[in-house]
Order: structure tokens, then C-alpha cells, then sequence
């Protein structure tokens, strides 16, 4: 009968290469940017402001406007 010998530090341990911030920054600019086209929408988007003619934009975020604590009416 043979017994197998496991030898822990024989073993690489894999680790998680960071990603660099050239890879990274495009990404965070990108999630920024829809971050602040969002909060536009939801909290400004109205009156003298609006983009969108109407009050289409407003209805369909007037929920998400409560939720978030913004005043609308």
C-alpha cells in the first residue's frame, strides 16, 4: 500500500492579479457618467431644466424620486 505525501508549501498558492488602473478607469468613468444621467433624470428633470418635453420623464420616475427624497410636487 503506498500512502501519497501531499506537500503544501511544494503547491503555488494562486492569487488574484489586480487589475490595473488603466483597465479600470474607462469603466469607472463610464458607471459615473450613467450614474449622473440617472440622478439628472430622476431628480431634475423637470420645468425650466427638461430636456424631454412633457411630463413623461417625470411620471416614470416619479416613484424613484419619493424613494430617493427628492421633492417633486
Amino acid at each position: 500500500m503506498s500512502h501519497a505525501v501531499f506537500d503544501s508549501a511544494a503547491q503555488p498558492v494562486a492569487r488574484p492579479t489586480p487589475i490595473p488602473l488603466r483597465e479600470l478607469l474607462p469603466w469607472v468613468v463610464f458607471g459615473g457618467l450613467l450614474f449622473l444621467l440617472a440622478l439628472y433624470f430622476v431628480g431634475a428633470e423637470e420645468g425650466a431644466t427638461s430636456i424631454v418635453p412633457g411630463m413623461y420623464v417625470h411620471e416614470f420616475v416619479h416613484d424613484g424620486r419619493h424613494l430617493l427624497g427628492f421633492p417633486c410636487h
